[in-house]
């Protein structure tokens, strides 16, 4: 049967309160792309749209943020990625819903995207599509564009106090963003009470980032980090002094000191190029600029270094990460499933050492009795420990719930390979079906049992319900793990053991190393490889 599709006089239209916009309907579900949410000059606050007259098209996805080096591809079956023209002024969002009604009242979920502070779309991963969301699960989907890099978190506040949140403004649009899903989703059928952030990796740092914002207080109402706990420094060196850093900026591009307000009528490429000239200066003298929110009086505190706002601890929340996250184990090990129980122990011990090695297999197999003991080797311990002591603190404090997760499925690709950074955004986008990879025996009920729980979670602040087992909230001294696998199934305190003997025996990792850039030679495939 041909699925419907309309795009004509009876195509959606949906008044905002700027004015009115023209979607399209394809299959049950009412798309709007490339929504202006916001505007804004280089380095300043984000503003309003104006007002226009007339329908305006809503039928092709907006501008992306631009990225500072092309990417060089990799792992494209394991990750599909799609790419898009960019413009600094990048304020665009996406609507998916099935009801363009008042008063239908849906539970919103608001996506950030991931690429730390510096890459990454709205659209940049092909599992990102709402499409699923809204018309399976009965949500609002909202994706999202803001400033990356060093147009959305440059610090030139020491330059004058025009410039005093300028390396916070990509947060700031995400802030203006949710405000303008307050302000309309209600006629796309969302309810603006009734909204859950949610993002992977660097989209979940944001979404805690978020919460540390008073300005973003009452735009959302639940919290969901994929992935997106970090320590500070986590990819090694220290960070290098903006102010230092715009001093040498000013430089290359032949600018006075006192004439800095001229960075922001630099051409986007050579202002790039300028960044990037800088940056590759900076980062051979041992202190490379970091792309990231600072703490301020608009961005208060990093919750790990000091507290939780008292907003963020009334805000239940979901976190969690997978269980190979980068998975830089040993890799010529064969077919990893064919391995005998002594080859399996034998590699972890190699791996760890005899002693660490014997100790992680005991409590491996403990953890997980389901999963091959071989994976021991590769597992996270860059994103999990301060994932474990977010949930642990605000389990601690907060008077909402706090659930946590890991997502531990052994894919059979590449000799059998445990679950990667960004394998789960398929599933819980209820879009395991569009990606090759995941369809291996049972994919359907895991895409299902992981969409309905962040759906349920989503309308009710609970994840329970379907074929789920039963998922208690986290208390303090009580942290319960849902494993997301082919058998899902919780633990308690599953990390309190495993984690620390990994952190003890794991040989040291130069990260920064595996994903730099190579300009050695002209004649060879260059660019910085994917990492989300």
């Amino acid at each position: 049967m041909a699925k419907e599709f309309y795009m004509s006089k009876t195509a959606p239209i949906v008044e905002t309160t700027k004015g009115k916009l023209r979607g399209f309907h394809y299959d049950g579900v009412d798309h709007f792309y490339g929504i202006r949410y916001a505007k804004a000059k280089r380095f300043q606050m984000p503003q309003p749209v104006d007002p226009w007259e007339g329908v305006k098209d809503a039928g092709s996805y907006g501008m992306i943020c631009p990225v500072l080096n092309e990417p060089m591809p990799m792992g494209e079956v394991m990750t599909p990625h799609r790419f898009w023209p960019s413009s600094e002024h990048c304020q665009y969002l996406n609507v998916w819903t099935d009801k363009c009604d008042p008063a239908a009242k849906k539970p919103v979920l608001f996506w950030i995207h991931g690429g730390g502070y510096s890459a990454g779309s709205s659209i940049e991963q092909v599992c990102y599509d709402g499409f699923n969301l809204a018309k399976l699960d009965d949500v609002v989907v909202v994706t999202v564009n803001h400033r990356l890099n060093a147009f959305g978190y440059l610090d030139l506040s020491s330059f004058g106090e025009k410039y005093r949140n300028s390396v916070n403004v990509g947060m700031a649009d995400l802030v203006e963003a949710l405000r303008w899903v307050h302000d309309n989703i209600a006629n796309f059928g969302g309810d603006p009470e009734n909204v859950t952030i949610f993002g992977q990796s660097g989209g979940g740092g944001k979404v805690t980032v978020l919460g540390q914002i008073p300005e973003a207080d009452g735009l959302f109402h639940k919290m969901i980090v994929m992935s997106g706990v970090m320590k500070p420094g986590l990819f090694g060196g220290a960070a290098a002094d903006h102010h230092a850093f715009v001093l040498e900026l000013l430089k290359t591009l032949n600018i006075p000191e006192d004439q800095v307000e001229r960075l922001e009528k630099v051409p986007t490429p050579q202002y790039i190029w300028a960044v990037n000239k800088v940056s590759t200066a900076f980062a051979k003298a041992g202190t490379p600029i970091s792309w990231e929110p600072h703490p301020n009086d608009y961005y208060l505190c990093d919750p790990l270094e000091e507290d939780f706002t008292p907003h963020a601890l009334t805000v239940p929340t979901m976190v969690g990460s997978v269980i190979a996250e980068f998975s830089f184990g040993p890799k010529d090990l064969g077919v990893r499933s064919e391995l005998t129980q002594a080859q399996r122990e034998a590699a972890v011990k190699e791996y760890y050492g005899e002693e660490g090695g014997s100790a992680i297999l005991s409590a491996f197999a403990k953890a997980y009795p389901n999963t091959n003991l071989v994976y021991a080797l590769e597992y996270d311990d860059m994103f999990l420990p301060a994932t474990v002591e977010y949930v642990k603190k605000k389990a601690k404090e907060a008077s909402a719930p706090v659930y946590n997760y890991i997502f531990a499925k052994v894919f059979d690709y590449d000799g059998g390979r445990a679950a990667w950074h960004c394998s789960d955004i398929p599933y819980f986008f209820h879009n395991a079906k569009l990606i090759p990879l995941c369809h291996q025996p049972g994919y359907e009920k895991l895409d299902t049992l992981m969409s309905g729980a962040f759906v349920n979670f989503a309308r009710t602040g609970d994840p329970n319900g379907g074929a789920l087992p039963q998922w208690d909230a986290c208390q303090d001294g009580k942290m319960v793990t849902m494993v997301f696998d082919d058998e899902c199934y919780t633990q308690e305190n599953m990390q309190d053991v495993l984690l620390p003997l990994v952190q003890q025996h794991k040989p040291p990792l130069n990260f920064t190393s595996i994903f730099a850039a190579s300009d050695d030679d002209d004649e060879e495939e260059s660019g910085n490889a994917w990492v989300f």
